[in-house]
């Protein structure tokens, strides 16, 4: 494995024009390129190129297309996870969702960042930050999960949202940036 990808998987800043990089990427947006050529009724050869494409996933998954996502190995999926159409994960750093996740249609996951100083963002580097969401969580279409976050089991993200801030367990937030707008069971805030 070459140094800039090392440093990628361990979360420092690195040189995303690296050769081995730039493979790793050309290699996940052939297989997202294939996934999203299959016919619904391909559910076998879906599920092989899903398995090639993550780097984990523990039962059913299930992705509608088109759906993208940097490297691909960095993401890591529980049992019952569904993603509707047009969802984006920027794996740079791992992502991982808990068992029985549901993302609504165009939900991005973010880990990619890059420095706040000019002169460092121009010199091209670039770091990522992991997310994780926990079990029984619902992401509503069109939210955003910036790089960082956690999301508690239980939760849902309503639609639209951009989650800037870790979510707690069994909480509905909305907004941008997003904020609590009640527990799960109905309590209003946090």
């Amino acid at each position: 494995m070459g140094r800039e990808k090392e440093r990628m998987l361990a979360g420092e800043a690195y040189d995303p024009s690296a050769p081995e990089l730039a493979a790793d990427r050309q290699r996940a947006r052939d297989r997202c390129r294939r996934y999203n050529a299959t016919a619904p009724t391909e559910t076998e050869r879906r599920e092989r190129l899903l398995r090639e494409l993550f780097g984990e996933i523990r039962g059913d998954a299930t992705v509608v297309p088109p759906f993208r996502c940097d490297y691909g190995y960095n993401v890591g999926v529980g049992d019952d996870f569904f993603a509707n159409c047009g969802c984006v994960l920027l794996d740079v750093a791992p992502v991982s969702f808990g068992e029985n996740c549901l993302l609504g249609p165009g939900v991005h996951v973010y880990t990619a960042t890059h420095p706040i100083d000019p002169d460092e963002r121009a010199a091209g580097r670039e770091f990522g930050d992991p997310v994780a969401v926990g079990d029984d969580v619902w992401i509503g279409g069109r939210a955003v999960i910036a790089p960082g976050v956690s999301v508690g089991d239980g939760a849902v993200v309503a639609a639209g949202a951009v989650v800037v801030d870790d979510v707690p367990a069994r909480t509905v937030v909305g907004g941008n940036p997003a904020e609590a707008i009640r527990r799960v069971d109905g309590e209003k805030g946090e």
